[in-house]
């Protein structure tokens, strides 16, 4: 696939280890792209869950991706501040379809007065023993939660308040909100 362009919309697909698709969010509009990273926003866009559920998501959502690291990060824009969902997932994929990656079941989230937590640790483990998870597959994903924790603890990326406000700024210039 060509590499979407900024204002292009894609859709974004996980998928789980066994290759089941897990989750698809319909429509994210493109920011930037680059060698090895895509930014977008969605808002008020349908995500179809793998049993068929469907529902809207809420508030304008920044999303990163990047070819190198083991996550992907959502930062969601509430009117109490940003929170952040960030999946350890395999490196995004890209095809005429969709953004794709592998969704390893862990997360962390950020909540906007800095707490963070990781959660679903035991799904985590669940799926490893149903799937046999490789054990580098471990080893690679506890190594990008300690990377993840060193963005967040540093501000980088995704986690500074100018990068928000930046990409935000850009979507409202592209969407005409």
């Amino acid at each position: 696939m060509q590499i979407p362009r900024e204002g292009d919309y894609v859709a974004i697909q996980s998928y789980k280890h066994d290759g089941h698709l897990h989750r698809t969010w319909r429509e994210t509009m493109v920011l930037k792209t680059s060698e090895n990273e895509i930014i977008g926003c969605n808002e008020n866009t349908l995500v179809t869950e793998a049993d068929g559920r469907r529902w809207v998501t809420r508030e304008p959502a920044l999303v990163y991706f990047h070819r190198k690291y083991w996550f992907n990060i959502i930062a969601m824009i509430r009117d109490s501040g940003v929170s952040y969902y960030c999946n350890l997932a395999t490196p995004f994929a890209l095809d005429k379809e969709a953004i794709k990656y592998i969704d390893y079941d862990l997360d962390v989230k950020v909540f906007p007065d800095g707490e963070k937590r990781l959660l679903d640790v035991d799904e985590y483990a669940a799926h490893s023993k149903m799937w046999n998870y490789p054990p580098e597959i471990d080893t690679i994903l506890h190594y990008n939660v300690d990377v993840l924790i060193d963005w967040i603890d540093k501000g980088k990326g995704p986690f500074s308040q100018a990068y928000v406000d930046l990409w935000m700024q850009r979507y409202k210039e592209l969407s005409h909100h």
